[in-house]
């Protein structure tokens, strides 16, 4: 349990960073950190449960598409944390199109991996 609060801290600064850095990316909620944290939390959920289960069976099809299906798939993610964060809690974080999420996913995946590195997750 201690290891998924770390992680959730960790997405909540690499959102909160991707958010701040993009504008297709809006924080909806007051205060922001709040529709950022719900965000978070359900990527959180999603990492920890069916993302490498559905990289695993999309693997094949992500290697004859140079990864272009792992973009998708993060993309769908993404957009699926978004929308349960934004329905079950009315905050969370829209995304504007597939290009900025493609983007703010590069963004969390670097903040994400610094900020674990500093807080050794």
């Amino acid at each position: 349990m201690k290891h998924f609060i770390s992680r959730w801290l960790v997405l909540t600064i690499a959102a909160g960073v991707m958010v701040t850095m993009l504008p297709g990316m809006h924080a909806v909620g007051e205060p922001p950190i709040l529709g950022i944290g719900a965000f978070a939390l359900f990527l959180a959920l999603i990492n920890a449960s069916i993302k490498p289960i559905v990289h695993t069976i999309a693997l094949p099809f992500s290697v004859l598409s140079f990864g272009l299906i792992a973009l998708i798939i993060n993309w769908l993610f993404m957009e699926l944390a978004s929308w349960l964060a934004i329905s079950m809690f009315d905050v969370g974080v829209t995304i504007d199109g597939f290009w900025w999420s493609v983007i703010g996913s590069l963004i969390m995946a670097i903040v994400s991996g610094i900020v674990g590195t500093v807080i050794q997750d």
